[in-house]
């Protein structure tokens, strides 16, 4: 499909693609309230009976929508290189980001959905399921924050205070980032799991979300569109820019999440924070 052609359809799909959140967020709710087992795959990372009703959901209402696209999920990553390749438009899926803080009873998980289109995201879905709260965007239309208790509200990254404010994760901060963290002197801190992390960025709340730990491209692609809309930048570590699908490997290099300023973040860096 053209980009053209894409970018007409989008604001159509981004309804449907909220819906589908909402929907697979309500699923994850339901076990989340009572006990459940916990399951660890061959990279340890933990997976739960809500991790795979939410995926089955969230693949079988994604087929249901225009463009009939290809669909990579976190439980369903095993496609080889070669055959994803050829694939210039399709589905980046993580049914649950924070499966940690799911299994740990906290707060900080999300559904994540994205539409990848010639290595980049241009649009983006992330729900939180505990807060009740979308965050949404696509290309060209800006970035959304809404739930049932408040209206759709346009988001925007902020200018950089004189103290700023720095998003890290509950479980990985530690190494370079305590280092990066000394390096930037006085600053505020506000620990939270999953993607949201970057909605606090792209909504204005922090400046700068750090990543100098392993992810993969599902935990980034849904809110890099988010970001983007908002007027901030999701980058490398090197400010060059993050890109989807374009090697075998599914995991992303270090990179920053950054708010509305060109502030230098690379200078707080250790030698080894350039590195995936």
């Amino acid at each position: 499909m053209k980009t053209e052609e894409l970018k007409s359809i989008l604001p159509e799909l981004l309804p449907e693609v909220k819906r589908i959140a909402i929907e697979a967020g309500e699923k994850i709710m339901v076990i989340f309230k009572r006990d459940f087992d916990v399951e660890y795959k061959e990279d340890k990372s933990p997976v739960t009976a809500a991790d795979l009703a939410a995926n089955a959901y969230i693949i079988k209402e994604l087929k249901k929508l225009a463009g009939n696209f290809p669909i990579l999920t976190e439980e369903e990553a095993t496609l080889p290189f070669d055959e994803r390749a050829k694939w210039e438009t399709y589905w980046l899926v993580d049914p649950l980001d924070g499966t940690k803080e799911f299994v740990n009873k906290r707060d900080g998980f999300t559904v994540n959905i994205a539409l990848i289109h010639q290595h980049k995201s241009v649009l983006g879905v992330i729900y939180a399921p505990v807060f009740d709260v979308s965050y949404y965007a696509c290309l060209g239309q800006g970035a959304y924050k809404e739930s049932q208790e408040m209206q759709e509200e346009k988001i925007n990254v902020r200018a950089l205070p004189k103290v700023p404010t720095l998003a890290v994760s509950r479980s990985h901060a530690k190494g370079d980032l305590l280092a990066f963290l000394e390096g930037v002197g006085e600053h505020e801190i506000i620990r939270t799991g999953s993607s949201l992390k970057m909605c606090y960025v792209a909504e204005g709340i922090a400046d700068i979300y750090p990543r100098l730990w392993l992810t993969s491209e599902w935990d980034t692609g849904a809110a890099h569109c988010i970001v983007d809309e908002a007027g901030g930048s999701l980058v490398k570590t090197d400010m060059s820019p993050l890109l989807y699908n374009t090697k075998d490997s599914l995991l992303n290099p270090f990179f920053f999440t950054i708010g509305g300023n060109d502030h230098d973040w690379m200078q707080y860096l250790p030698k080894s924070g350039d590195k995936a």
